[in-house]
């Protein structure tokens, strides 16, 4: 019973189950897991959800690898649901600086920013598939490790490429 339980979570609730890209439906379960850490209106809960959620994907994702008896499965994309939220870092922190307060959940779509949610997922799934030095090689770490690390590698591009472009794009706080 507990390794049925393990499967589900680790496999997205059975979207990683999925026969047609089960990354890319792990990741739109990320958008909703990013956008219920948004919701608490606290960066303190954002951060805290993103810690326990990676220390949770290293357990469940290295304990289905067990149960699967194969290495990194496609259908476990609890790494990806874990790893999106991250790839809003950078934003979220240009977005508080400009502003001195946390996005909130419908300033991810409102307007124009549903271009740069769009952008951040797209770049997601680029780094996630290409797998750049060193996000591939971090595949060969342990278990778990290996299967959350390369996601959250390919969330540190992401901010890295998306970081600067939102800098310039966000409107910087009035100056009293």
């Amino acid at each position: 019973m507990k390794d049925a339980w393990v499967l589900w979570l680790a496999q997205g609730f059975g979207l990683g189950r999925l026969p047609v890209a089960p990354g890319t439906f792990g990741s739109t379960l990320g958008l909703g897991w990013t956008l219920l850490l948004l919701a608490a209106g606290d960066w303190r809960v954002f951060a805290a959800g993103c810690v326990l959620g990676v220390a949770g994907s290293i357990w469940l994702c290295g304990e289905a690898e067990r149960i699967l008896n194969r290495t990194d499965p496609g259908s476990v994309v609890l790494d990806e649901v874990v790893a999106v939220p991250v790839c809003f870092a950078t934003w979220l922190a240009v977005h508080a600086w400009k502003t001195g307060r946390l996005l909130q959940p419908g300033e991810l779509f409102r307007d124009g920013s549903w271009l740069v949610t769009l952008a951040v997922f797209v770049a997601f799934r680029i780094f996630d598939v290409l797998k750049p030095w060193p996000v591939r090689q971090s595949q060969t770490l342990p278990g778990g490790w290996g299967v959350t690390m390369d996601d959250l590698l390919a969330a540190v591009y992401v901010n890295v490429v998306v970081g600067p472009v939102l800098a310039g794009l966000l409107p910087r706080p009035a100056m009293h």
